[in-house]
């Protein structure tokens, strides 16, 4: 809780959907983009997004690393329409993850897997998803949160897969679901409706293709989301509500990432013994 920058006795956990600072009941203003303080609301141009406007350097950087990760597995041999699954080049066959591999010490794979994708149109679909998300998310939360948010879903979605699978499992689908996720939570704590964006109709067409579209990784679509989900809860809702020290939502966050790891390797070890 902070208090209200005009009444400094009065503590509250609304901030303004313009400027970001804390207003009390007294000085709250109800706007179609949220709740806005006295000198916000009597502004008549430019409505407020979730954006900064800064370029998205390093959702350009990652979809440069799947890019060229992706020709250099059509170059190992890899399909261009996606046939062979994830065994058709050496280059996916060592990056995928399952619970073999990763019962038999390659843990690397539980992050490899997250930048592999099964022909053409797999990368067309991420990409596309990543170019349009990390557009809006990454100016509006900053480099650092998003790669943290990014890489917590992208372990999450392998956990996921593992869960739910025994079968080889590839994509950046689980950070992308991620980032959904995380977006939802950051657009709510702007003020912003997300169902007015049309992300959650988005989202609900994700997961309705997920459940009904076979040899798609349902574990690691909802691992992803549920982990992109929780970790900007840590990083944007538990610091209006809890006094900690700057960089402990942070920390908080990547120890999700760090326990999908350990689940990673939980599930995959118990698999073996079964």
């Amino acid at each position: 809780m902070q208090p209200c920058y005009r009444h400094s006795g009065r503590e509250t956990g609304v901030s303004c959907s313009n400027c970001g600072r804390a207003i009390c009941p007294d000085c709250m203003t109800t706007t179609s983009v949220g709740m806005r303080c006295p000198e916000c609301s009597k502004q008549k141009t430019k409505v407020k997004s979730i954006g900064t406007g800064s370029d998205p350097v390093l959702t350009y950087i990652l979809i440069g690393i799947n890019v060229a990760i992706a020709l250099g597995a059509t170059l190992s041999g890899a399909s261009a329409t996606g046939g062979g699954g994830a065994g058709s080049s050496t280059l996916l066959s060592e990056g995928s993850v399952s619970r073999l591999t990763v019962e038999g010490g390659e843990y690397w794979r539980i992050l490899t897997a997250g930048f592999l994708h099964v022909g053409f149109l797999h990368l067309l679909f991420n990409m596309f998803s990543l170019y349009i998300l990390g557009g809006m998310l990454e100016p509006a939360i900053g480099r650092m949160r998003f790669a943290v948010i990014y890489f917590v879903s992208l372990l999450a979605g392998s956990f996921g897969a593992l869960l739910l699978t025994t079968d080889p499992t590839v994509g950046a689908s689980g950070a992308i679901f991620g980032l959904m996720g995380a977006a939802v939570v950051v657009m709510r704590n702007r003020g912003v409706d997300p169902m007015e964006s049309g992300l959650g109709v988005w989202i609900g067409l994700n997961l309705l293709i997920t459940f009904t579209i076979p040899n798609i990784s349902i574990g690691g679509h909802i691992g992803g989301l549920l982990g992109g989900a929780v970790a900007a809860l840590l990083l944007f809702e538990l610091p209006d509500r809890v006094r900690m020290p700057a960089v402990a939502p942070a920390l908080l966050a990547c120890a999700v990432g760090a326990a999908a790891i350990i689940g990673s390797i939980a599930v995959a070890s118990s698999a073996s013994a079964v």
